[in-house]
């Protein structure tokens, strides 16, 4: 009979594992490096989202935070641009004294008019345009690309251009009236043409950018209600007034409020409208906007303090406007 050589494993204690190394203790030098690293991955897990943003704060506060501090502090003074450095108390005699101005004023109702007679047709026009857009078409690609090539151009290049479209002798707007029988318009001397021309360049430069915004908004509207709609015998337009349109509220604000901020801040434009009469907005003031009064009170007439104090009530009525914003947009949200 064959023996077995082979050996029985070591017995193993009950309620554990077989018997190994014992654990070595961690000395106190090691137990103080571990602590130390614990805290400063504790203090890195606190405190770098701090500063990966830290860089904007920062440069926010450079530029942005201080030079309105600055502006606040030197509306409240006499400053000349000869020595910006010599500031003399006045309080708000510069406040008082744009008030009490008549080219103020006219600033402030040429930033109104153009306003509306901008934004308005510029957001309908955007609005059809995504509408357009929003159904399969060949190339879509392209038009999204090309809606974006106003936008992307120069305000100096475009402004270029619609001087030359709207000359009183030889622009083509002109050439093309004359065609249909009605008379030259001088564009740069009269009130509501001049209005119309600069209005137009900001038309033509803002409806693709708003275009996109409303398109985006409306590819996120669910096809669900549309094929709903439809069921129920709805046609597009009916489809369009009834479910694209409320869908697209809180986006119609956006761009309503965006616009409007914008237009309030209109420079290039009216500056390169009429290069000749520079900051004044043509020979009456008949297109000056509150962006250009600014300038020229600032950088023409050198007078620092009266222009900070025009900068600060600019972003007083920007205030104005965020606050109906945040009202109307409450009461949307309410009602829906």
């Amino acid at each position: 009979m064959a023996t077995r050589h082979d050996t029985a494993a070591p017995p193993v204690k009950e309620g554990g594992a077989a018997p190994g190394r014992p654990p070595v203790e961690p000395t106190q030098a090691e137990q103080r490096r571990r602590a130390r690293l614990s805290r400063r991955w504790q203090r890195d897990l606190r405190w770098s989202p701090y500063a990966f943003v830290s860089p904007f704060f920062l440069l926010f506060l450079a530029f942005g935070l201080f030079p309105l501090l600055y502006t606040g502090w030197a509306s409240l003074h006499q400053v000349e641009m000869t020595a910006p450095t010599d500031m003399n108390w006045v309080g708000l005699r510069n406040y008082t004294r744009i008030f009490d101005d008549e080219f103020f004023w006219n600033a402030a109702r040429n930033t109104l008019t153009i306003g509306i007679i901008s934004t308005v047709p510029q957001l309908l026009m955007a609005m059809g345009i995504a509408h357009i857009l929003n159904y399969k078409l060949r190339a879509s690609t392209f038009y999204r690309v090309a809606m974006l090539a106003p936008y992307a151009t120069s305000i100096a290049a475009a402004s270029l251009v619609f001087v030359l479209l709207f000359g009183r002798d030889y622009g083509m707007i002109n050439w093309g009236l004359d065609l249909v029988g009605i008379s030259p318009v001088d564009w740069q001397n009269d009130k509501w043409p001049s209005q119309f021309a600069v209005s137009s360049i900001i038309i033509w430069r803002w409806t693709g950018y708003n275009a996109l915004i409303y398109l985006a908004a409306m590819q996120a509207i669910p096809q669900d209600l549309y094929e709903s709609a439809a069921l129920d015998g709805a046609s597009r337009w009916q489809q369009f007034f009834h479910v694209t349109l409320p869908s697209l509220r809180p986006t119609i604000l956006f761009t309503v409020v965006v616009s409007t901020i914008g237009a309030s801040q209109v420079f290039g434009e009216p500056l390169l409208f009429d290069p000749n009469k520079g900051a004044s907005g043509g020979a009456e003031h008949q297109f000056q906007t509150l962006g250009l009064y600014l300038y020229e009170q600032g950088w023409v007439n050198q007078h620092l303090g009266r222009a900070s104090a025009i900068a600060w009530t600019m972003f007083l009525i920007l205030i104005v406007i965020g606050i109906v914003n945040y009202v109307i947009s409450r009461r949307l949200r309410a009602s829906s």
